[in-house]
């Protein structure tokens, strides 16, 4: 048995320790806001975080997030309220087919955990994961946007 805490709540489960973290995500545990895109950590849209850090979830091993805090997107709104990232995410209309998007949005959560005030050229080294539909210019937009918010919100 293997002890994860996902999205705050403790769970065992019963799976190799190799079994990539995203299927038990997805298929174990039924949390489907991780994607599976390509399966070989180049796109990002199975990005949780690992204790506050992005991670790739189809190639990280399930038991290397043994008693580990595990967020997936679904852990953004907190008691009905949207993450500030998530808000500006709609306010500059960020997603079109939206199957990358909470990926993206978890790496902009942690890039302005580190750095809350990021300039575009942060912006763009951070974000790395792929949108197909090449909304990179709103997501930029969008994580300038949610700065400001959490800005205020911390003063």
């Amino acid at each position: 048995m293997i002890q994860l805490t996902v999205n705050g709540k403790s769970q065992k489960v019963d799976v190799e320790p190799e079994m990539p973290l995203l299927w038990v995500l997805r298929d174990v545990l039924d949390v489907k806001g991780p994607k599976f895109g390509c399966g070989i950590a180049q796109c990002g849209a199975c990005t949780v975080h690992v204790n506050g850090v992005p991670v790739r979830s189809c190639s990280f091993p399930v038991s290397a997030a043994a008693g580990k805090r595990i967020a997936t997107i679904e852990s953004l709104t907190r008691r009905g309220r949207l993450h500030p990232v998530q808000k500006a995410w709609i306010d500059h209309q960020v997603p079109q087919c939206g199957y990358c998007q909470g990926g993206q949005m978890l790496v902009a959560v942690a890039l302005l955990n580190k750095n809350p005030d990021p300039t575009d050229r942060d912006i763009d080294a951070a974000m790395t994961n792929i949108c197909r539909c090449g909304t990179y210019a709103r997501i930029r937009t969008a994580i300038h946007a949610a700065a400001k918010a959490l800005k205020a919100v911390r003063a």
